[in-house]
């Protein structure tokens, strides 16, 4: 059985723009929207399961994508934003008022993927952001309420949309970790 995933990937994935530069991300709010300006293209964007990644209504993933955190910029209702959780590792910055998952910065200087930015590019009305290459921390939307036995149709949908389900990041990123962990030690 097909299962909903995410409002961006259901349908399939739009191709990545050549020689896309950015666009802005709003909030959900009906007036004075936070707004934040990003000043590049992103990269390693994917539908990610954890119970930490905002959602919209209905989506069993997030979709996150990076880019570099000089590129990110609050360029309206700064003062409606606030940190999530100031104990996690990535500082999720949400609007007060809807809720929404602006952007999470890695605030750590030992993270490695300190210097990155995570940001919802479906909050963006600009066509052309890096498409959904996989699909991360998998088995986690089982803590969010999924069946664990529809997860063998959770994985097959995923597979066809043409996102690999990992249940950890894909293996280019968890290189850039194990290679950040062996330098530093």
């Amino acid at each position: 059985m097909k299962m909903l995933i995410h409002p961006q990937v259901d349908n399939g994935t739009i191709a990545t723009a050549e020689g896309f530069t950015g666009g802005s991300l709003q909030c959900q709010c009906s007036h004075h929207l936070v707004e934040v300006t990003i000043a590049a293209q992103t990269a390693h964007n994917h539908v990610c399961g954890c119970s930490k990644c905002w959602k919209p209504e209905g989506a069993l993933f997030a979709q996150i994508a990076v880019v570099s955190k000089d590129k990110v910029t609050v360029t309206a209702n700064a003062d409606k934003l606030q940190v999530i959780d100031e104990s996690a590792a990535i500082q999720r910055h949400a609007c007060k008022e809807c809720g929404t998952h602006m952007y999470g910065r890695i605030e750590n200087t030992g993270h490695p993927f300190y210097g990155l930015d995570f940001v919802h590019t479906e909050l963006s009305k600009q066509q052309g952001w890096s498409a959904p290459e996989f699909a991360a921390f998998v088995s986690s939307i089982i803590e969010s309420g999924t069946a664990p036995e529809e997860m063998a149709d959770v994985r097959a949908t995923l597979t066809d949309l043409g996102l690999v389900p990992y249940d950890c990041l894909s293996p280019v990123l968890m290189d850039v970790i194990a290679a950040h962990v062996t330098n530093n030690q």
